[in-house]
């Protein structure tokens, strides 16, 4: 008998997508895909109630990011692995992922030839980066380790930050509380202090910053 196939969730918000992943990763005897999420919150339970070995997260999915999926999961299923797909060769996302733990970066556009690879690069707990990316990180290493200059410092904390994406995606207090599993007062005073940090007045601006921030799709 050889090794259990790896288990995997695969997160991406287009159903087209998943199917063409998942047609990619089923046709390999070693990989299974055991679970589908259509946005970021849906891929933090399923990684924590089903036996996942590896988690693939899209980088900008509903409801929550790729990359505050990613916190998640390695806060409530430390031993899930995480790779994340990106359309963007971003070194800001590439910087984030790494911070979060990823085990892999890999582009939409090389998921074909490269995701088998990075799966099982993730599994031998090797990192997995595409080209692009490792250019990236020499950058930043001959920039004395900085992080690109675009890459602003932290204003908001990571509950913050999930908090102004729901905002600004038009979610109510209420269904922000339910998918956070917060009371809605205190969505609220995080609200608040959202405000208060960025000197801003309404959802409008808000809204205008999470898409700069990368936290939501213009």
């Amino acid at each position: 008998m050889g090794a259990s196939p790896t288990r995997i969730l695969l997160a991406d918000d287009h159903a087209l997508v998943r199917r063409g992943l998942r047609l990619i990763l089923d046709a390999e005897p070693d990989l299974t895909v055991v679970a589908e999420a259509g946005d970021g919150a849906e891929a933090v339970t399923l990684a924590t109630h089903e036996d996942v070995d590896l988690a693939i997260l899209d980088i900008a999915m509903p409801r929550m990011t790729g990359i505050q999926a990613a916190r998640e999961i390695a806060r409530r299923a430390p031993d899930v692995r995480i790779l994340f797909l990106s359309m963007y060769d971003n070194e800001q996302y590439l910087f984030e992922a790494l911070k979060v733990g990823a085990s892999g970066y890999v582009l939409k556009s090389l998921a074909d030839q490269e995701l088998l690879q990075a799966c099982r690069a993730a599994m031998r707990d090797e990192p997995f980066l595409y080209p692009g990316a490792i250019n990236a990180l020499i950058r930043a290493y001959l920039r004395g380790g900085r992080e690109p200059d675009e890459v602003p410092d932290r204003i908001l904390t990571s509950r913050e930050e999930e908090i102004l994406k729901l905002v600004a995606e038009g979610h109510s207090s209420k269904e922000i509380a339910d998918t956070l599993v917060i009371s809605a007062k205190t969505v609220d005073r995080h609200r608040a202090n959202i405000l208060q940090k960025l000197g801003m007045r309404d959802r409008l601006e808000l809204t205008r910053y999470a898409i700069r921030a990368g936290l939501i799709e213009p």
